[in-house]
């Protein structure tokens, strides 16, 4: 069952089920009503009675006719006796004795009792008269009354039926309207494919359930994409990169052997070779980074870490590898709250992101001092790296975090274009922004950005 039809029927069963109870408790208390009402009567015809039967001797005849005139409008199915001391039907012509003495008794001993018998309501009271103590009983059916109930719960099982049926139109009519943007949603989902992934749904105005999971799938989408891109980045470079070194080492190791050389030649044709086993050695590193990244990139493991103390070990990680001074660290701003400085990242795809920045600003600028600032405050954490090298050309910043790319003044310098790029990726999975703004042949800064 869909959705919408579910919220539907919760909603009119819930509607319903209250509106059933006012009905009831409307129903009882206008029974309630209606059998004092009619109480009422039966004591006001116990009195006539009394007066009819046991005062007349004392009143004027005219007076006597008042009386028998209040009286011969009879209720339906009523039953009046007058019971003597001795408990024994008086003035009753069919002399029937209808109640039984301990119900006599009950209203002698109480002065005044109601009860119902089914459907039949009834009125006793006790009558001290010159001609003896008396009791009366009152008894008759309230056919009008049980005739209004009736109707009034007909009336009321109409009213429900046709309360449901209109409740139930209403809030399949809400419930669509209201979840109408999953449907848009799902629409958009359905055109996402595994070989595109870089469709994104609608987060609409963001402050609602729907926004929230469009906003989710977003993100899932994101991380998808980028892992599959690292392994087609992987894939590429492992074809790529990993045959050229080695046909080049191949061919140049063959041409040595097809005569005899010179020792200077030899010498020559090592050194190339062992130029190509350092970049190759370089490539496999880059591989095995790569391959690391992509691993923990699917499922990281998300733990809090210090900022200040992460920028730190990489302090005294860099000071053993470039030397003393070359890797500076100035704290501009730190907050107030230590718990402010924490991110919920993996620290080891986060070093490998900074280590990718600063070994790349030590590489191109042959070895100068690199810069690391930190700022902090209560809402940013933004870390900048900046170099004192070759420099990145202003049309080039915005590829240079393209897998594979190479800026067109580095040419001379080691490398195979994917460090920025996996630092790009790893930055954006912990949902930080980085930029990179450069003036060639003098400096270039790369900022992180962390907001929270």
């Amino acid at each position: 069952m869909k959705i919408k039809n579910r919220l539907s029927l919760y909603f009119t069963a819930v509607s319903s089920f209250v509106l059933l109870i006012v009905q009831v408790v409307i129903c009882l208390t206008f029974n309630s009503f209606i059998k004092s009402d009619f109480y009422d009567h039966l004591m006001d015809r116990a009195n006539v009675a009394a007066k009819l039967y046991l005062e007349a001797d004392e009143i004027s005849a005219d007076s006597l006719n008042r009386v028998r005139e209040s009286y011969i409008h009879s209720l339906p199915n009523e039953v009046i006796r007058l019971y003597d001391e001795r408990n024994g039907a008086s003035f009753i012509k069919d002399k029937n004795q209808f109640w039984t003495s301990p119900v006599i008794e009950s209203v002698r001993k109480h002065k005044y009792l109601q009860f119902s018998e089914g459907q039949r309501q009834t009125v006793g009271i006790y009558y001290n008269d010159n001609q003896g103590n008396f009791v009366i009983l009152v008894s008759a059916i309230d056919t009008q009354g049980n005739k209004r109930l009736n109707d009034l719960i007909g009336t009321m099982a109409i009213l429900l039926l046709s309360v449901t049926a209109l409740l139930f139109v209403m809030s399949r009519w809400f419930a669509q309207k209201t979840l109408e943007p999953i449907d848009k949603v799902i629409t958009q989902m359905r055109r996402v494919r595994a070989g595109d992934l870089s469709l994104r749904v609608n987060e609409g105005n963001g402050k609602d359930e729907i926004s929230a999971l469009a906003h989710n799938f977003n993100q899932l989408l994101e991380h998808l994409e980028n892992a599959f891109e690292l392994q087609q980045t992987f894939v590429i470079n492992a074809s790529h990169e990993l045959r050229t070194p080695i046909t080049t080492m191949v061919g140049e190791i063959e041409i040595a052997l097809n005569k005899p050389r010179t020792n200077s030649e030899y010498e020559q044709i090592l050194r190339s070779v062992l130029n190509d086993s350092d970049r190759l050695n370089e490539t496999i590193s880059s591989l095995l980074e790569l391959a690391n990244v992509d691993m923990n990139y699917t499922q990281p493991a998300y733990k809090p870490v210090a900022i200040d103390e992460l920028i730190w070990e990489l302090n005294d990680y860099w000071t053993d590898k470039a030397g003393k001074g070359k890797f500076i660290v100035n704290i501009l701003h730190l907050p107030d709250d230590q718990e402010k400085l924490q991110l919920l990242v993996n620290k080891s795809l986060l070093s490998i992101a900074l280590n990718n920045i600063i070994g790349n600003a030590f590489k191109f600028s042959e070895n100068k001092r690199v810069d690391c600032d930190l700022y902090a405050d209560n809402k940013d954490i933004i870390v900048k790296i900046t170099d004192h090298g070759v420099g990145i050309m202003p049309d080039e910043l915005e590829k240079v975090f393209e897998s594979f790319y190479r800026g067109t003044n580095v040419k001379g310098y080691r490398g195979n274009g994917i460090g920025l790029y996996i630092t790009s990726k790893i930055i954006h999975l912990f949902n930080g922004t980085i930029a990179v703004d450069s003036i060639p042949g003098q400096t270039t800064t790369v900022t992180i950005k962390f907001s929270r």
